[in-house]
């Protein structure tokens, strides 16, 4: 067994070994500069038995518990975490699952979350707050990653926050207003799950009501945002300047808002859920302000979209291998897509590099501002980790 090290791993061939009979015509894809995922949510702490990391499994592929006698193993996610996160930990590609968990367990969850993100390729994390708190925070993911880790905020866990310490009305809706503010002067940009947007902001008045059946609902913890409520956030922070994540899983309900919104110097992100990834390309085709996540197959949505108006996310959530295989699957998929291109003379080698860059990094720094951002470094909450 070959010994697992903490070097951080790029996303080419020194990245691990790769089954010489893996799919495609690329084996192996060309070694890209440090990736920018726009999206996740921090990694669990603790060790994971085969029962809870299928479930992590599970959740990320958008499903229950499997049924007895199958496994989330068998599955693309499944293959996926097995071809290439045993190699970032010591072990051939496509070992038994047990032997893979059995391994992690050796390293501890801590080491082998450090040589799994660090060997993802990914040099920056836009983490979205409001997670659990089983999930790492920004200095811990800085840390174990060793890359740089900025924030998005969450409006609606904001909002729970706000209407827990406010007593009435007017107290939350200034409360909202400073508490947006405030996170405005730390946060690389904003997000919200949104299934619709408006034309132009909410009244007032619906608004001030909306916050009174708020805070008259007794705790308000994870109960869904009224949508006057959800309007105001939206339209607020679009406000700030900050660029505005939207969590839709259709983007088209969207259209009056984008529409309603260009010119007002604020760039806003679809994150769609699967199969609108190739609909929010065609949005941010339509409208200069507005960009979309490249998806998981970038060979639909780069032939919808300006290249400069697709970036790449990992979404990962709990398990440090979801940042791996979405790294891995995003590297192959662009290796594929430009060989084809360069193959037919649509571009040059140089060309699809340059193209490549862009949607996995490049866009991402212009957008969100990353030269100019502080954030959370390799150094860190380097104490606030334990091994």
């Amino acid at each position: 067994m070959d010994e697992a090290t903490d070097s951080p791993g790029t996303l080419g061939p020194s990245a691990g070994p790769v089954p010489r009979d893996g799919p495609g015509p690329v084996a192996d894809p060309p070694a890209l500069p440090p990736l920018v995922d726009q999206h996740s949510h921090g990694t669990v702490h603790g060790e994971l038995g085969l029962g809870s990391f299928e479930a992590h499994l599970a959740s990320a592929a958008g499903s229950g518990a499997a049924p007895a006698g199958t496994t989330f193993f068998d599955s693309l996610t499944g293959l996926a975490v097995r071809r290439w996160c045993p190699p970032l930990l010591g072990m051939e590609p496509h070992c038994a699952p047990v032997s893979y968990l059995a391994r992690r367990r050796e390293l501890g969850a801590y080491r082998a979350a450090r040589l799994l993100l660090r060997g993802a390729g990914i040099g920056t994390f836009l983490l979205e707050s409001g997670a659990p708190s089983d999930l790492t925070s920004s200095a811990e993911l800085a840390a174990a990653a060793d890359g740089r880790v900025h924030e998005v905020v969450r409006l609606e866990p904001l909002a729970e926050q706000v209407a827990d310490t406010s007593g009435t009305v007017d107290a939350f809706t200034g409360n909202t207003a400073e508490a947006l503010y405030a996170a405005a002067q730390h946060a690389i940009a904003f997000s919200l799950g949104i299934t619709h947007g408006d034309e132009v902001p909410p009244d007032p008045r619906e608004v001030r009501r909306a916050a009174a059946r708020r805070l008259a609902g007794g705790p308000v913890r994870n109960r869904p945002l009224d949508p006057a409520l959800a309007q105001h956030l939206l339209w607020s922070a679009v406000a700030t300047g900050l660029p505005v994540q939207l969590h839709c899983a259709d983007p088209q309900p969207l259209l009056g808002f984008l529409r309603a919104t260009a010119g007002f110097g604020t760039d806003l992100v679809l994150l769609p859920e699967r199969p609108y990834h190739r609909r929010a390309a065609q949005l941010a085709a339509a409208f200069p302000h507005v960009y979309a996540d490249a998806g998981p197959r970038p060979a639909e949505t780069l032939g919808e979209a300006p290249f400069g108006k697709l970036l790449f996310s990992t979404g990962a959530r709990a398990l440090p291998e979801l940042y791996v295989t979405a790294a891995r699957l995003f590297a192959h998929a662009m290796a594929r897509l430009t060989a084809e291109w360069t193959g037919e003379g649509v571009c040059t080698r140089a060309e699809a590099r340059r193209i490549t860059a862009l949607v996995a990094a490049g866009t991402a720094r212009r957008v969100y501002r990353l030269e100019a951002a502080g954030s959370a470094g390799p150094a860190a909450g380097a104490d606030a980790v334990s091994g």
